[in-house]
């Protein structure tokens, strides 16, 4: 399988460097293909801009989505965007690793996707009707591909639990699973989220190393989180409401996964 790892730490001996690292290691001694976008060695242009398409812009200002589908349809693109979709492209699975900084993912990593995820690569895709709203949200380019998150936080796990103070890691997590993963068509599997880093020594590295191993070797057995698919009789068309049969009374993020 191929599988690509998108990373985002300025160290590499950190500890998030560590466990991509051993990620990469292990995934390659098992016969996957690997390969790395290491955001911060690559020095990772994050501002999406004027500049990531050769010529002037398609109107008379810049138009984020108009631009970026006309330079991704056109060949217009910047080299640097055309890899990383190539990478994409070839890729079953995708791990996203970061360290949680300030309830998010680094903005290099934030940037990566506002500019890789170009209009008519990632979104603005297939037919709107009445009964179906674009290929998204369970459709779309990668639909068949697998996405996982790795990610680091300081904080103790208590404190992203229900009823912990930063709120529950599972909502945090929700606009980059649910939005920047889901949306595309990913497979998304359950995140490994790795709690106070900083109080972590030789034997819970190796027991974090063991886990990830374990994540990476049923990286294809691992049931998706379920998220509901726009298109699957779920949803109004065109409101995309949730059908009052379907989790009555209830509101908020958790009403868009079947658990």
């Amino acid at each position: 399988m191929n599988v690509l790892l998108v990373f985002a730490h300025p160290e590499p001996r950190s500890l998030n460097g560590a466990l991509k690292d051993a990620a990469v290691a292990h995934l390659t001694q098992n016969g996957h293909q690997v390969q790395v976008s290491d955001l911060y060695a690559m020095k990772w242009k994050s501002a999406l801009d004027a500049d990531d398409r050769e010529g002037k812009p398609v109107g008379e200002r810049f138009d984020p989505s108009a631009d970026s589908a006309h330079a991704f349809r056109h060949g217009l693109q910047r080299d640097d965007i055309v890899r990383e979709q190539e990478k994409l492209r070839r890729a079953d699975a995708v791990i996203f690793q970061f360290p949680l900084w300030w309830f998010s993912m680094p903005a290099i990593m934030k940037g990566w996707f506002d500019r890789v995820y170009a209009c008519g690569f990632a979104y603005g895709v297939g037919e709107h009707s009445d009964s179906h709203w674009g290929d998204r949200y369970g459709e779309g380019s990668f639909a068949g591909k697998r996405a996982m998150l790795l990610v680091t936080t300081g904080g103790w796990q208590s404190h992203y639990s229900p009823r912990g103070i930063n709120g529950h890691i599972d909502e945090i997590l929700f606009p980059i699973q649910h939005g920047m993963l889901f949306y595309p068509g990913f497979e998304v599997l359950p995140p490994m989220v790795i709690y106070r880093t900083g109080k972590i020594d030789e034997a819970s590295f190796a027991d974090y190393r063991a886990q990830l191993i374990q994540r990476l070797d049923t990286l294809w057995q691992t049931p998706p989180l379920p998220f509901r698919r726009q298109n699957g009789g779920e949803y109004l068309i065109p409101e995309l409401t949730l059908r009052a049969d379907l989790a009555p009374g209830e509101r908020g993020l958790r009403i868009h996964s079947t658990r």
